[in-house]
């Protein structure tokens, strides 16, 4: 059964829902990608609840997270996210990113500072890769799209129907608090505000990238395509490749999964961040 407490932590003017979970004096700070939040996780936590804190969080305006009509930007997700780690975790960590979430993590970097132990990203966005030349119009048809999405989601059994292929990835307690909490119009209104910071941040990634991790960084890009991407796949993958190859402490990683490798290897994740953690990896992996 996923834990279901937590607490509502403030960040900004605003307020994030956190949940705190697991034991130990090693800590984790997990960022979602978009469109989803804390529960994505479940798969990873609980590998490493029994020896690790754990903390896991909806973005304002997100999940249990406090509705905002503030507009977005990945900036202004950065500070939330350095926000509530100085309020929820005393000392150093490691920082584990999904898809969306790899942007705000890395313009984070900067405003965590020595605290950060180490950086996992799973399958990030690559602003570098060409997919991002003309992101601004796929992000417009995207929100169309989502739009009516947003309506038809007053019908919980469209919701359902929608999400069944989660069904397959998550405990089925967590696919159930993702129908009731993510899959409502309130949570496709705030992937869409999500989508349009994600178009407007990319120039000024590729204008003005983030200051590079100083901590050891693990990049797992997945080796089947994101839906839609196909023909860009290759592209994605190598621009990952070369930014993490990059860095003082950087490693590149392809792990045989789709786009939600929290779900599909939680064992390879998990593995990853007990290595950061300076652990020698004891999570039995599949596929690795």
């Amino acid at each position: 059964m996923r834990q279901a407490a937590g607490r509502a932590v403030p960040v900004n003017g605003r307020t994030v829902h956190v949940e705190e979970s697991g034991s130990g004096t090693d800590w984790v700070v997990f960022e979602a990608g978009g469109g989803m939040g804390r529960t994505c996780w479940d798969p990873v936590t609980a590998l490493l609840a029994d020896r690790t804190r754990l903390v896991a969080y909806d973005r304002a305006g997100f999940g249990r997270s406090g509705r905002t009509t503030t507009r977005l930007s990945v900036d202004g997700l950065a500070a939330d996210l350095v926000a509530m780690v100085e309020a929820v975790v005393p000392g150093g960590f490691v920082l584990v990113a999904h898809s969306m979430g790899g942007l705000v993590a890395r313009r984070a970097v900067e405003g965590l500072g020595p605290r950060l132990r180490g950086l996992l990203l799973l399958d990030p966005a690559a602003e570098s890769a060409p997919v991002y030349d003309t992101f601004d119009r796929t992000a417009a048809k995207v929100d169309r799209s989502l739009g009516v999405t947003q309506v038809l989601f007053r019908s919980r059994r469209l919701a359902r129907l929608a999400g069944r292929d989660l069904r397959r990835l998550f405990p089925a307690d967590t696919y159930e608090a993702m129908l009731a909490e993510d899959f409502v119009p309130a949570g496709i209104a705030q992937t869409r505000k999500e989508i349009r910071a994600v178009a407007e941040a990319i120039p000024r990634f590729r204008a003005e990238p983030p200051a590079p991790p100083a901590c050891p960084t693990v990049l797992l890009s997945a080796a089947r395509p994101q839906k839609g991407r196909g023909r860009h796949h290759a592209a994605l993958t190598e621009h990952r490749r070369r930014w993490a190859e990059s860095l003082p402490d950087g490693r590149f990683e392809t792990v045989d999964s789709g786009h939600l490798i929290q779900a599909e290897q939680p064992g390879i994740v998990a593995d990853r961040i007990e290595r950061l953690l300076g652990r020698s990896g004891r999570t039995s992996l599949r596929g690795a």
